[in-house]
């Protein structure tokens, strides 16, 4: 007799939320279950299974997560069943339980490889051991959702810093990472799938490989990496303001294959805040690299984020955040408000800042970095930049889009393309000339193609296998 599990059918529809993490591990699910010979669908109401990955990082992501379980139960056919994985699996399952009676199945963070064990169970049950993340190693199927041009290469999970404001070690456990070998056949991999932007992720890039009594450091890893002989674009997320030392900025600024490009998280700048928030940097080391990296490598591209409303946060320290992003013009900045998670360190702290002070800092920092954003930007007016075209602009088939090298996929702005008369294919790079400036965005005109190679006729870009949050 067959189980009840095939007698339902093969589709499956996915959906992926939070970091890029979560979307490799999600990848990797999917390749699990294609190679088993099931389908992946884009229509939750074709699916057999819906599955979804789940984020438990702050309050909001957790809502997020518990809204799109409902939406799933909702929209599904009747014999469909739901899955779901992932951090809020890992840390509120009980709070799952009880709140939604329809789960067929839950799978822990660490817990990926056992996505086939999930969807043929015959009956509802679980997988939630006490590994708390997941780190692909060896021989394991991994199908890419993205667009074809870039991917993600989670190189650690974990982290071995403890922020007062943060629960990443106790959702996703101790610093882990790969081994160099494991990485570099991970990087090839994806090369030959015809990637061009591969970007390092983890928690904290700079801390890959400390957890090892040999500490090999991240500026070995890219060393070996930069020894592959091919065409690429080498994007680096996320490093600490500690963490970036002469070294590896003298590595950056050697191979043009390293995006001039860096993540650094700050999250504030007065030192009593830093100092609460338990950051292993101070205001004056974080101008020093910031002002470091702008004499070393004057096309450096900065992004940061920073958090308004931390416990004890004076007005006068808020103002102080504002001054150094009008004097230390960043490029990027994601802008946060505190949120109080029970588990965290800063939750018992005294001096909890009201909802409506936080909005009021949030919204004033916004806009402060609007107006350097709208300034800072008009540098690129006139200059020839090498863009990746991605495919027509959303709101108008006369327009394009596309990357250079400042602009990371999902979280900064874009090139707008007015004039793509050049463009014979998408995903390749070509030489655009910025015109005008638009906020985040840039606009300009294609140039000229920067590949050799006969390429196919542009064609309209193919929606993605999965729903990324």
């Amino acid at each position: 007799m067959k189980n009840k599990s095939a007698l339902l059918g093969n589709k499956i529809h996915f959906t992926s939320l939070g970091c890029a993490r979560n979307l490799v591990d999600s990848e990797v699910m999917i390749g699990i279950l294609l190679k088993a010979g099931y389908e992946i669908t884009a229509d939750t109401k074709e699916a057999d299974y819906l599955v979804v990955n789940t984020c438990g990082f702050l309050a909001s992501s957790r809502q997020e997560s518990c809204d799109t379980i409902q939406w799933m139960i909702d929209e599904k056919k009747k014999t469909a069943k739901v899955i779901v994985a992932g951090c809020m699996v890992q840390k509120h399952k009980d709070e799952l339980k009880e709140k939604f009676n329809d789960i067929h199945y839950y799978l822990g963070s660490g817990d990926v490889e056992k996505i086939l064990e999930a969807i043929q169970a015959p009956d509802a049950g679980e997988a939630v051991t006490s590994a708390k993340s997941y780190l692909q190693m060896g021989e394991v199927p991994r199908t890419l959702s993205t667009p074809k041009q870039y991917a993600y290469l989670k190189i650690a999970e974990g982290c071995a810093k403890q922020c007062a404001f943060c629960i990443i070690p106790k959702i996703k456990g101790t610093l882990k990472s790969k081994s160099i070998e494991q990485v570099l056949k991970e990087f090839q991999l994806l090369l030959d799938q015809g990637v061009h932007e591969i970007i390092l992720i983890a928690q904290d890039l700079g801390d890959w490989g400390k957890e090892t009594k040999d500490k090999p450091g991240l500026e070995t890893l890219l060393k070996e990496i930069l020894k592959i002989n091919k065409d690429f674009w080498l994007r680096l997320l996320y490093l600490y303001p500690d963490e970036i030392t002469d070294e590896l900025i003298e590595i950056i600024k050697s191979d043009d294959r390293i995006c001039k490009y860096v993540d650094m998280p700050m999250q504030h700048i007065n030192n009593e805040v830093l100092k609460n928030m338990k950051r292993k940097t101070s205001k004056e080391q974080i101008i020093d690299i910031v002002t470091k990296l702008r004499q070393e490598i004057p096309s450096m591209v900065i992004r940061t984020s920073l958090m308004v409303g931390f416990p004890g946060e004076t007005q006068e320290q808020f103002e102080e955040l504002v001054s150094f992003v009008k004097k230390y013009p960043l490029d990027n900045i994601g802008i946060f408000q505190y949120s109080k998670e029970e588990e965290s360190a800063s939750a018992k702290m005294d001096g909890h800042i009201s909802e409506e002070v936080k909005k009021e800092r949030f919204e004033k920092l916004a806009s402060t970095q609007m107006k350097v954003l709208r300034k800072h930007n008009r540098k690129y007016i006139g200059q020839k930049l090498k863009v990746v075209v991605e495919g027509y602009h959303p709101e108008s088939q006369f327009l394009m889009r596309g990357r250079f090298y400042g602009q990371c996929p999902d979280i900064d702005g874009q090139v707008i393309i007015n004039d793509g008369r050049k463009v014979t294919e998408f995903g390749k790079v070509y030489e655009v000339e910025i015109t005008q400036v638009a906020d985040y965005d840039l606009i300009g005109a294609v140039i000229a193609p920067c590949f050799t190679k006969e390429p196919k006729k542009a064609k309209k870009a193919s929606q993605p296998l999965m729903i990324a949050g």
